[in-house]
Protein backbone atom coordinates (compact mmCIF):
# COMPACT_ATOMS: atom_id res chain seq x y z
CA UNK A 1 0.00 0.00 0.00
CA UNK A 2 3.15 2.84 0.61
CA UNK A 3 4.52 1.97 -2.88
CA UNK A 4 1.21 2.58 -4.47
CA UNK A 5 0.82 5.64 -2.48
CA UNK A 6 4.16 6.80 -3.70
CA UNK A 7 3.03 6.09 -6.85
CA UNK A 8 0.36 8.39 -6.68
CA UNK A 9 1.97 10.81 -4.95
CA UNK A 10 4.93 11.08 -7.84
CA UNK A 11 2.37 11.00 -10.27
CA UNK A 12 0.31 14.01 -8.90
CA UNK A 13 3.61 15.98 -8.07
CA UNK A 14 4.66 15.28 -12.31
CA UNK A 15 1.47 16.22 -13.07
CA UNK A 16 1.15 19.76 -11.21
CA UNK A 17 4.62 20.65 -11.24
CA UNK A 18 6.06 19.22 -14.37
CA UNK A 19 3.41 19.02 -17.21
CA UNK A 20 1.63 22.80 -15.77
CA UNK A 21 1.21 24.74 -18.98
CA UNK A 22 1.25 21.84 -21.60
CA UNK A 23 -0.76 19.48 -23.52
CA UNK A 24 -0.54 16.74 -21.11
CA UNK A 25 -1.52 18.93 -17.97
CA UNK A 26 -4.64 17.08 -17.64
CA UNK A 27 -3.85 13.65 -18.99
CA UNK A 28 -4.75 10.59 -16.87
CA UNK A 29 -1.88 9.09 -15.39
CA UNK A 30 -1.56 5.99 -17.85
CA UNK A 31 -1.04 8.46 -20.61
CA UNK A 32 1.69 10.07 -18.77
CA UNK A 33 3.26 6.68 -18.43
CA UNK A 34 3.34 5.86 -21.89
CA UNK A 35 4.69 8.81 -22.96
CA UNK A 36 7.13 10.41 -20.50
CA UNK A 37 8.41 7.45 -18.05
CA UNK A 38 8.19 4.20 -20.05
CA UNK A 39 11.60 5.55 -22.46
CA UNK A 40 14.45 3.28 -23.04
CA UNK A 41 16.89 5.71 -22.06
CA UNK A 42 20.71 5.61 -20.77
CA UNK A 43 21.11 7.25 -17.54
CA UNK A 44 24.71 7.64 -16.26
CA UNK A 45 25.48 9.49 -12.99
CA UNK A 46 28.54 10.74 -11.69
CA UNK A 47 29.11 12.74 -8.47
CA UNK A 48 28.34 16.38 -9.97
CA UNK A 49 25.51 15.34 -12.44
CA UNK A 50 22.93 12.94 -13.52
CA UNK A 51 22.27 12.40 -17.65
CA UNK A 52 19.91 11.17 -19.46
CA UNK A 53 20.41 10.16 -22.99
CA UNK A 54 17.17 9.77 -24.98
CA UNK A 55 17.12 7.67 -28.08
CA UNK A 56 16.99 10.30 -31.33
CA UNK A 57 13.93 9.32 -32.59
CA UNK A 58 11.68 9.76 -28.84
CA UNK A 59 9.18 12.35 -30.22
CA UNK A 60 8.84 13.69 -26.34
CA UNK A 61 12.32 14.34 -26.07
CA UNK A 62 11.96 18.42 -24.98
CA UNK A 63 8.63 17.87 -22.73
CA UNK A 64 11.08 15.53 -20.80
CA UNK A 65 13.41 17.19 -20.60
CA UNK A 66 11.20 20.42 -19.73
CA UNK A 67 9.48 18.27 -17.18
CA UNK A 68 12.48 16.53 -15.66
CA UNK A 69 14.26 20.08 -15.38
CA UNK A 70 11.04 21.95 -13.55
CA UNK A 71 10.97 19.39 -11.04
CA UNK A 72 15.12 19.20 -10.67
CA UNK A 73 14.59 23.26 -9.94
CA UNK A 74 11.60 23.21 -7.39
Amino acid sequence: MLSSALGYTLMEAIRRIGLAGTDLARAQASTIRLKLLKVGAVITRNPRRIRFMLPEAYPYKDLFLAVAWRIATR
